[in-house]
């Protein structure tokens, strides 16, 4: 895929590191019609799944929310629509130790943590800078390259936005990731891309405007009728009742009465009428398809858990502060399947 055409090429699968391409040669093998049973648990960062479609464990280590602000003199000419955010988080606190740390540090660490407990992938779901540094990429890229573990990427809200630049949410996101972000994500379509790791396929989707367009609701209806098993990530967590603003993806107060942030962020304000029919559409499909096993997100910077319709939405803490999720996907016991399956 040419990096000009990104917006409107079809969606690749990642090959060569762990990651490939799912076949389609028997569309009915697999297949999940009926709502999975699952059994889920959370205690603090660890998140553990056990699912009867899983046969073999998947470890995951989950990262939203670094707030990466380095720059070298390439971002000299910037420095106007950048210098607020490189002195949001130039010094955070732990989320666990409560000792202070910082954004380069907690990335670290946390790449370091998952080769510890040897992963099966990185997910990284957006806002891992704060704005488009070439620097903070290029270091970022390095160190993923040299864990040696496979990774996902979707952009964040902040990733690709510099304050006060003109333009649309839209034409700013296309012009940074194909100037800036485009490395990270591995010859892949930014707005939507599919991977598989052990006969789960997860669902990159950048929701980072708050909004899905056309082309990405109908790739996720496509991965619906594979019936193969879903995680979807995004960056905008799913609305969802008594959460704040910030669970924006489908949410019905979404909109220009509800944005407080466009003049400190020095963007265009929301939408007067909310949300576009295809962004609600989206919403449904998420909450009805019943061969999705999870959401994983980040964006507010607290950890939480929300069952919508049955499926679970995890939040993470921000990596800034330190915070990652550690997710075991676990086949089901014998012993387990005669209570949950019954």
């Amino acid at each position: 895929m040419k990096r000009r055409s990104f917006i409107s090429g079809t969606t690749t699968a990642l090959s060569g590191i762990g990651l490939s391409a799912l076949s389609h040669n028997n569309p009915n093998k697999g297949r999940i019609i009926q709502p999975l049973k699952v059994c889920t648990t959370l205690d603090q960062e660890k998140v553990s799944f056990h699912f009867e479609v899983i046969n073999e464990s998947i470890k995951v280590v989950h990262i939203a929310d670094t707030h990466l602000f380095m720059d070298d003199e390439r971002g000299i000419p910037f420095q106007k629509y950048s210098n607020r955010m490189a002195k949001a988080y130039n010094q955070t606190t732990h989320f666990q130790t409560k000792e202070r740390t910082s954004p380069k540090k907690s990335f670290e660490q946390t790449i370091g943590f998952a080769k510890k407990v040897n992963a099966d992938l990185i997910t990284l779901v957006g806002d891992i800078f704060s704005f488009p540094s070439e620097l903070a990429i290029e270091w970022v890229k390095s160190k993923l390259d040299a864990s040696g573990i496979p990774y996902i990427y979707v952009a964040g809200n902040h990733d690709w936005h510099y304050e006060g630049m003109e333009g649309s949410l839209d034409t700013l996101r296309n012009t940074w990731i194909k100037n800036r972000l485009w490395p990270l994500y591995q010859g892949n379509n930014p707005l939507m891309a599919k991977y598989e790791i052990k006969g789960i396929r997860f669902l990159a989707i950048d929701n980072s405007t708050y909004e899905i367009n056309n082309e990405q609701l109908e790739f996720f209806s496509d991965q619906i009728d594979t019936g193969l098993p879903l995680v979807l990530l995004v960056h905008i967590p799913m609305y969802a009742p008594g959460k704040n603003i910030s669970f924006g993806c489908g949410n019905p107060y979404w909109g220009a009465a509800t944005d407080r942030s466009f003049e400190l962020e020095r963007r265009p304000k929301w939408p007067e009428n909310g949300h576009t029919q295809t962004t609600f559409d989206f919403y449904n499909k998420v909450f009805n398809a019943p061969n999705l096993l999870a959401i994983f997100t980040g964006h507010s910077h607290r950890n939480s858990v929300e069952f919508i319709k049955g499926k679970p939405q995890i939040v993470s803490d921000d990596n800034a502060s330190g915070g990652y999720l550690d997710i075991d996907f676990l086949p089901l016991e014998e012993e387990h399947k005669k209570l949950i399956l019954k």
